[in-house]
C-alpha cells in the first residue's frame, strides 16, 4: 500500500475529484497525504516573474485542500506549493524528491485535437513518473 500520496490541485472541479480520490485512498491505506499546488512562474528573461497565483491565493488553494481531508478524517495531512514553469516536471521532481511513492490527480476531458493541442499535465506525469499514478475523472 501507498504510504505517501501526493495529489496536485488548482482548486478546479476536475482536481477535486482527484482530491477526492487521494482522500479516500489515504484514508483506506493509512499513507500521509500531501496536497500541492503548482504555482506556474511566468516571464522573465526581460521582464520579472510572475506566478500564476499570490501567496495568499496558493495558500487558500492548500488550505482548503488540507481541511477537506481533515474533515474526512485524515489525521496527517500537509501541503506544499512548488513554483515553477512547467506544471509536470515539478510535480514528478517533488514526487521523486521526497519519497513519494503514489500521485493521485485528476484530468480534464480533452479529446482528439484538443489533446494534441494543450497537452495534458495529468498524461505528461503518468508517462514519466517514477511511481504509481492514478489519474482520476
Amino acid at each position: 500500500m501507498a504510504m505517501k500520496i501526493l495529489c496536485p490541485t488548482d482548486g478546479s472541479e476536475h482536481a477535486e475529484v482527484g482530491l477526492a480520490q487521494a482522500i479516500e485512498l489515504a484514508k483506506l491505506s493509512g499513507a500521509r497525504l500531501t496536497v500541492c499546488v503548482v504555482n506556474i512562474a511566468h516571464g522573465g528573461a526581460r521582464g520579472p516573474t510572475i506566478n500564476h497565483w499570490t501567496p495568499e491565493e496558493a495558500a487558500a488553494l492548500m488550505s482548503a485542500a488540507e481541511a477537506k481531508g481533515k474533515a474526512a478524517g485524515l489525521a496527517d495531512v500537509g501541503t506544499a506549493e512548488l513554483v515553477a514553469r512547467e506544471a509536470a516536471p515539478a510535480i514528478i521532481a517533488y514526487a521523486d524528491q521526497n519519497g513519494y511513492d503514489h500521485i493521485v490527480m485528476g484530468t480534464g476531458d480533452k479529446r482528439g485535437v484538443k489533446r494534441l493541442v494543450l497537452g495534458s499535465v495529468a498524461a505528461e506525469v503518468s508517462g514519466q513518473a517514477h511511481c504509481s499514478v492514478t489519474v482520476a475523472r
